[in-house]
C-alpha cells in the first residue's frame, strides 16, 4: 500500500492506493501554523477508522507546492512510518519520461498532471485543474512538456471579490440559472461561474488551434465537477489525475532506486 500526499495552496490531499486503485482519498485545509503532530494524529485516525495498519504502507511520496510545509510534512511520513519518503522535486526530474521545461520553475502538481496524462493517453493533452489556480498544463504525445497557462481559481476569484469589497459577500460556486443576476449571490456567480466557463472554452481553444487540432482536454481538481456545462470540452474528467501522477513518480523513483542499489 502507499500514502500519496499532495500538498496545495488550499488542502493537504492524502490518498491511500492499493494494487490498481484509490481506497480512500482525504483532505485537510493546508495550515502553516499546525504543528508536525497535528498532521500524524489526523492521519494515524484516519487509517485507524478504515482498519489499516501503518506497518502495511510500503511507499510514502510527496508534492508539495508550498515550500513552509514541506519539512513538516516530510518529518512527519518518516517518523510515522519509519522510512523517508519519496519528495518531488527537480533532483528527481531526469528519471522521468517526460522533459520538464524550467524544471526550478514549475509546479510539482503540474509535473505530476504532466506525468499522469502522458501515461493515461499518450497524445498531445491539456489537464486543466480546477483548484487554488486554474492551470492548463500541456505535454506532447512524445512526453515534452509543452507549455502552462495560471489563473487564479474560482474560490481564489470569488474570496478576492469578498476580500477587497465592503459590500459584496462570499458565495457558494454554483451555476446561476442565468448570466442577468437579480440578486448580489447570483450576480457574482454569473460573472464568477460563467465567466470561468467562457475562460477555459476560449484558452483550451486557443491552445488546441495553437497545436493544429491535435490535442484533449482533461479536467482535474477539486472543482471540477463544479462547471457541468463544460465537460463537453474535456475528453474526460479524473478529479484524482494530480495523485495518480505523484503515485507514478513515486514507482519511477523507486525503481530506479532498486535498480541502483542491486548492481
Amino acid at each position: 500500500m502507499q500514502i500519496i500526499v499532495d500538498i496545495g495552496n488550499t488542502d493537504a490531499v492524502f490518498g491511500l492506493y492499493n494494487l490498481t486503485t484509490w481506497q480512500y482519498i482525504w483532505r485537510t485545509p493546508a495550515r502553516l501554523d499546525e504543528p508536525t503532530q497535528s498532521y500524524e494524529r489526523r492521519l494515524r485516525l484516519w487509517l485507524l477508522e478504515v482498519g489499516i495498519s501503518l506497518s502495511s504502507i510500503e511507499t510514502t511520496v510527496l508534492s508539495s507546492v508550498v515550500p513552509d510545509l514541506t519539512p513538516t510534512m516530510r518529518t512527519m511520513l518518516a517518523e510515522l512510518f519509519g522510512f523517508e519518503p519519496v519528495v518531488v522535486g527537480p533532483d528527481i526530474y531526469p528519471l522521468l519520461p517526460i522533459q520538464i521545461i524550467r524544471p526550478h520553475e514549475i509546479g510539482a502538481d503540474l509535473v505530476a498532471n504532466a506525468l499522469a496524462a502522458y501515461t493515461r493517453y499518450r497524445r498531445t493533452c491539456t489537464v486543466v485543474d480546477f483548484g487554488t489556480a486554474l492551470t492548463f498544463t500541456t505535454v506532447s504525445g512524445t512526453g515534452k512538456l509543452l507549455g502552462v497557462a495560471i489563473a487564479p481559481g474560482l474560490k481564489t476569484a470569488i474570496r478576492s471579490l469578498f476580500a477587497n469589497t465592503a459590500q459584496l459577500p462570499e458565495v457558494p460556486i454554483e451555476v446561476p440559472s442565468s448570466a442577468l443576476g437579480t440578486s448580489t449571490t447570483h450576480a457574482i456567480q454569473a460573472g464568477v461561474v460563467l465567466g470561468y466557463e467562457g475562460l477555459v472554452r476560449s484558452l483550451v481553444g486557443r491552445i488546441q488551434a495553437e497545436l493544429n487540432g491535435d490535442c484533449i482536454a482533461v479536467a482535474t481538481g477539486g472543482l471540477s465537477g463544479r462547471i457541468p456545462s463544460l465537460h463537453d470540452v474535456f475528453t474526460d474528467v479524473v478529479p484524482s489525475l494530480t495523485l495518480d501522477g505523484i503515485r507514478l513518480i513515486g514507482e519511477l523513483v523507486t525503481a530506479s532506486q532498486k535498480t541502483v542499489s542491486q548492481k
